[in-house]
């Protein structure tokens, strides 16, 4: 027993004397001896208060070193700004582009509310203009007649929309600058004209001689009737 004892002296000893220097210690172990003797035994626990204090200190510093630097150079840059801050003079609004083809409106405000097809692509003419623009959609609607001879029905129906609604703009322009006894006789001529030509479409549509034949003969002769109204 009593070497035992001294056997768990010295290794009591010879565990302090390692520990100490880089380790506190804190706490105790207790060893149970068969004897019923107990032994006390150091439970090592490492501190590092002092560092973390440190390494928080080093972190606000640069933080707010960080800020600084940030607020300097925002003070130069905004002091750069102002020196170099300049009058812009602002004078009266372009000349207008307008004139050439394609151009006639293109410094005329938009009306929203119109339809697309007279929003944009249709320049507005003068009466004068309109009915000699009219005329010459009239000859091209005469001319889809070849296309009717060759059984052209794309080419047909092609043709009668596109001239078709400049027809339908321009002769709204003239009817607008007509007198009232005017006006109406000529709003009924040109609603038949524009029934036969969509006859004359759907014909070409489900690709009938017969019925493009008859519906343009239809059709050249109330456009007749209206240019001879239009003088």
């Amino acid at each position: 027993m009593a070497h035992a004892m001294a056997s768990m002296a010295g290794l009591r000893g010879s565990s302090q004397a390692v520990l100490e220097g880089s380790l506190q210690l804190s706490g105790s172990t207790r060893l149970s001896i068969s004897g019923g003797n107990r032994v006390g035994l150091a439970r090592p626990g490492f501190s590092i208060r002092a560092q973390q204090g440190s390494a928080e200190a080093d972190t606000s510093r640069r933080a707010v070193l960080g800020l600084v630097a940030t607020a300097l150079a925002s003070g130069s840059f905004v002091q750069a700004v102002l020196a170099e801050a300049r009058s812009i003079k602002v004078g009266g609004p372009p000349p207008p582009s307008g004139g050439l083809p394609g151009t006639l409106n293109s410094d005329e405000p938009r009306d929203l509310d119109l339809p697309l097809k007279d929003r944009f692509f249709l320049q507005p003419l003068t009466p004068a203009q309109a009915a000699a623009r009219a005329k010459e959609s009239a000859k091209e609607i005469v001319n889809v007649k070849s296309f009717i001879d060759k059984k052209a029905w794309p080419y047909v129906q092609n043709d009668l929309r596109l001239r078709a609604e400049y027809l339908r703009f321009d002769l709204n322009t003239v009817i607008s600058a007509k007198s009232k006894e005017e006006k109406k006789s000529l709003k009924e001529l040109t609603g038949k004209l524009f029934q036969t030509i969509s006859n004359l479409d759907y014909a070409a549509k489900i690709k009938s001689t017969p019925e493009a034949e008859k519906y343009y003969a239809e059709t050249v002769s109330t456009l007749n009737d209206v240019l001879a109204k239009l003088g």
